[in-house]
């Protein structure tokens, strides 16, 4: 008989070790592991969320930084475009009067667009002539006026000699210099007219086709819109940003008129030279809040130092009296007219003003206001841009 192994005692098989994976009933039986493993899955959803909103930012910097420099390297294509687009927003209302008595679109807008080029060319012959003048003759005025002065600046000169000598130990000679004066070259002139003119005749295009045409394109916009309610969501929100776009700048135009027609008036009065001059220029700087007012106050005070007969304070009434007239207009007329949803915050309005003056100098400055006016009535009907319009208002 063959020998049979006996079977191994109960502590070697104890004993030996297992080549299966050993298996922790206590990892299965414990409650905490799926909650340790949806903790361990959420927080990995929130960091991804967290890298995505990261990522977002910076996309959305680069997208406004790379909108900035597009606004500035073809601001002289824009600048024309959105001129032409706010007058014909503003004259836009006559011309659909003219339509609902069965007046033809393109009638209406020739009327317009030559009436407009006919007192605008009135008013720039009336100015130019003036405007020439007086920077010609402005360092002569200049030299007559510096000597007026040294009967209330010689102390002035006294005590500032008086503290150099004691400072420098020796007296200090002072220098004089004279004002170079300004001239305008022939060359100057032709060389800047084709550009003028370009700009100009490219507004008055612009203006009469958006006149003409502005509706129809609208509506075929709100064509291609997909459903029946976005279509009557869109026309609703079309028409009423026309509306009031339309209203302030009208608005804004006719206190602006009436400010410069008051500011004229009041340096007639005063015996100020050239006073339609200095009324255009309050009123177009009146566009600019604020620093407007405060760069009319300066050039009124310079204009009324150069023409005056002597030096005393009395040269300074027409700036006094201006600044009277715009803190009137500014605290009461406007608000009181426009109403509370034109109003704009300062802060807003001062940061809209550095950035457009940045971007596109002069024109971007007198066209910031509008611009940020415009975009507030926008952003109000706009769903998801509410905000902006909660910020910019004051």
């Amino acid at each position: 008989m063959s020998e049979i192994d006996p079977l191994p005692s109960a502590p070697a098989m104890l004993s030996e070790p297992s080549t299966e994976p050993a298996i922790s009933m206590d990892a299965e039986l414990s409650p905490e592991l799926p909650l340790r493993r949806a903790a361990s899955g959420t927080r990995y959803v929130r960091g991804m969320r967290r890298h995505l909103r990261a990522l977002r930012v910076v996309m959305n910097a680069l997208l406004l930084l790379a909108l900035l420099y597009t606004i500035t390297i073809t601001r002289a294509l824009l600048i024309p475009l959105v001129l032409a687009a706010f007058i014909g927003l503003a004259l836009n209302p006559i011309v659909a009067a003219g339509a609902r008595v069965r007046l033809p679109r393109w009638l209406t807008a020739s009327v317009l667009v030559i009436s407009l080029m006919v007192g605008i060319g009135t008013g720039v012959g009336q100015l130019a002539q003036p405007a020439v003048g007086w920077f010609q003759g402005a360092p002569a005025a200049i030299r007559h006026f510096v000597p007026k002065l040294k009967g209330l600046t010689q102390p002035l000169e006294a005590a500032n000699r008086a503290t150099q000598t004691l400072v420098a130990g020796h007296p200090v000679r002072s220098s004089s210099s004279q004002p170079s004066p300004v001239s305008f070259s022939t060359w100057d002139v032709v060389s800047t007219a084709p550009k003028v003119l370009a700009a100009v005749l490219s507004v008055v295009l612009l203006v009469f086709f958006f006149l003409i045409y502005g509706d129809s394109m609208l509506r075929r916009l709100v064509e291609i819109t997909p459903g029946f309610t976005y279509k009557r969501h869109a026309v609703t929100i079309v028409r009423s940003i026309q509306t009031e776009i339309s209203r302030y700048l009208l608005t804004a135009l006719s206190i602006n008129a009436g400010l410069g027609a008051v500011t004229a008036c009041m340096l007639w009065l005063y015996g100020v030279p050239d006073p339609l001059l200095w009324g255009a220029v309050a009123m177009f700087a009146n566009f600019i809040p604020y620093v407007g007012a405060i760069v009319t106050t300066i050039v009124l005070s310079i204009v009324c130092m150069l023409y005056a007969n002597d030096a005393s304070f009395d040269v300074f009434l027409p700036v006094l009296t201006f600044a009277g007239i715009t803190a009137i207009e500014g605290n009461l007329i406007t608000p009181f007219i426009q109403g509370r949803s034109m109003r704009l915050s300062p802060i807003a309005i001062l940061l809209w003003l550095l950035i457009w003056g940045w971007l596109w100098g002069i024109p971007g400055a007198l066209l910031a206001v509008p611009i940020l006016t415009c975009t507030k009535l926008i952003t109000e009907r706009v769903h998801g841009w509410e905000w902006f319009a909660h910020i910019v208002q004051r």
